[in-house]
């Protein structure tokens, strides 16, 4: 697995086109050779209820695309003074038909 850092540019922070919330994060991106995939869908919420329904529409969406081999499944989450976002990415594969 081949992980990279993401930085933030100080100056992007001092020409205040970066918001104080964005100044105090990282990120990291991790690069996995050994899942292919050729198609994402996200999922998100930030209020409660939107919340506590996302897996079953994570699920709800992977029982009527069954023609997609779901590859990694990524939660992520994130907040500011006010919301808390939740996240599920959906990496897949989908087989393309010959032409």
């Amino acid at each position: 697995m081949q992980s990279i850092l993401v930085r933030i540019d100080p100056a992007m922070i001092r020409s205040g086109r970066m918001s104080a919330n964005q100044a105090n994060t990282s990120g990291q991106v991790t690069l996995r050779r050994d899942v292919k995939f050729n198609g994402v869908k996200v999922f998100s919420a930030t209020m409660v209820a939107d919340r506590d329904q996302l897996g079953e529409k994570v699920t709800a969406w992977m029982g009527s695309n069954p023609a997609l081999k779901v590859t990694d499944i990524v939660i992520t989450q994130s907040s500011d003074e006010a919301f808390h976002c939740i996240a599920i990415t959906v990496f897949y594969w989908e087989d393309t038909p010959r032409r």
